[in-house]
């Protein structure tokens, strides 16, 4: 698990499979930040990491801020699969 701070909005949301540099990971949370006051384009501080780490993650069994971090932007991250909002 670890965080990844996406520069530009990649288009994906909670739940969305996505690849960066060759690695599939899935998205646990998404804090969108910028969209007022910040930056000429907004970042997405997000919470991912394999399918095997959701428990963990939901079960909130890790530290934050120790979390392993990585910086990408948007055009670096492939949407492999999203949620359906209608199937929830």
């Amino acid at each position: 698990m670890k965080q990844l701070i996406v520069h530009g909005d990649a288009g994906f949301r909670r739940d969305d499979v996505i690849e960066v540099d060759g690695e599939e990971l899935v998205c646990f949370g998404v804090n969108k930040q910028g969209d007022w006051h910040g930056p000429d384009e907004p970042q997405m501080w997000c919470t991912v990491g394999t399918e095997d780490e959701r428990e963990k993650y939901d079960k909130r069994q890790y530290v934050p801020n120790w979390l392993d971090t990585e910086s990408v932007d948007a055009e670096d991250v492939e949407i492999l699969s999203e949620k359906n909002p209608l199937n929830v």
